[in-house]
């Protein structure tokens, strides 16, 4: 079984209350071959919320401290983010899952890229939280881009 992003399944859960779905994933969820998650809406976020991003590292960084994940307005939501991966990762224990597919660019999910913390679209090559938290507990996470170039092989 495969976890995914549940944006990426079609739910309607993004910052801007959207979603990013992309049909293949969501069909493996209508064939009960994967499960959805949101780190964020686990972590008690509401949808729609004011969009986030890292400032001071990366995911790894937010996990020792030495990060914070911060509001466009400027509410420190670091707590939440953590708490939402940490519940997310429990769900996937329940599953036996050690596979993600997440939506990348996330400063939950992000696994190649994530915003810079400036708020200004620029990316960096780093992780977000919730990716962080599940590469530390040795699951594998790859991008949704990632996913559909192994699927046209």
């Amino acid at each position: 079984m495969l976890a995914i992003s549940a944006c990426l399944g079609g739910i309607c859960c993004r910052y801007d209350g959207k979603n990013n779905t992309v049909a293949a994933l969501q069909q493996l969820v209508a064939d009960k071959k994967a499960i959805v998650v949101c780190p964020e809406v686990l972590g008690g976020l509401p949808t729609p919320r004011t969009p986030s991003e890292i400032v001071g590292g990366d995911g790894f960084d937010v996990w020792q401290g030495n990060a914070q994940v911060v509001t466009k307005t400027g509410e420190n939501v670091t707590a939440a983010f953590k708490a939402g991966a940490i519940q997310a990762y429990q769900e996937l224990k329940k599953h036996s899952i050690d596979y993600l597919v997440l939506k990348a660019n996330s400063p939950s999910c992000g696994s190649q890229l994530i915003y810079d913390g400036s708020f200004s679209g620029i990316k960096k090559a780093d992780v977000g939280v919730a990716t962080a938290y599940f590469i530390s507990q040795g699951l594998q996470v790859i991008t949704e881009e990632e996913w559909l170039v192994n699927q046209e092989r």
